[in-house]
């Protein structure tokens, strides 16, 4: 398997952008959005955004993904995205995030799922085709990996908007850094890092 086959894999069968914005149903293990508060070797001590810290330990094949700030700009026709939203009442949705994956992470997850990120939340990742620009954006996602659909996703101009970097490194992983951790629970009740989306130049990833 190669290397890009194997974070595709990792990412899509994990997460985000949870930590990867990756469309999959709800998860069984608890998906730890927070700072690091503590590094041990292997094992993060994450101070959750609510609640007190957790304990989890780097898994040996653990992927690290950056997420980048960006703007509007990255949103484009034949982008592929992943965004988060909830309904509105005329059938459309509203982006509460968009995160834009480079090109070799293409087809990552497709499809829509419901997901965590508020009430009646769901996650879709497609590609955009039609793109209406005004007062932000309205833009038509395509999807084949959960049944084939469209859906119309409205995108305010505050919405934040972040780009995948899948070059980062465990490196990056420092006390201080805002995280979206996906995780695989044991029977014990420890957690297992399988994916880490780390916010690069102090950036909160929004997903």
């Amino acid at each position: 398997m190669t290397c890009k086959h194997g974070l595709m894999a990792t990412l899509a069968g994990f997460l985000l952008l949870g930590g990867v914005a990756v469309a999959q149903p709800a998860p069984a293990s608890p998906r730890i959005r927070g700072t690091i508060d503590r590094i041990d070797g292997n094992t993060l001590a994450i101070k959750p955004r609510t609640g007190a810290a957790v304990t989890v330990t780097l898994a040996g094949d653990a992927r690290i993904v950056g997420v980048k700030k960006a703007d509007l700009s990255e949103v484009q026709s034949g982008s592929y995205i992943g965004a988060a939203s909830v309904p509105q009442p005329d059938g459309t949705a509203k982006a509460l995030e968009v995160t834009v994956f480079p090109p070799s992470l293409k087809g990552v997850g497709e499809g829509s799922f419901a997901y965590d990120l508020g009430s009646n939340s769901t996650m879709t990742n497609g590609t955009i085709g039609d793109l209406v620009v005004s007062n932000g954006r309205v833009m038509t996602v395509h999807y084949n990996g959960n049944g084939t659909g469209e859906k119309k996703i409205f995108v305010p101009e505050d919405v934040p908007i972040v780009l995948l970097d899948p070059t980062a490194t465990k490196a990056q992983l420092t006390v201080g850094a805002h995280v979206i951790v996906g995780t695989a629970k044991a029977p014990d009740g420890s957690l297992t890092a399988k994916l880490v989306s780390v916010g690069e130049n102090g950036l909160v990833p929004p997903m």
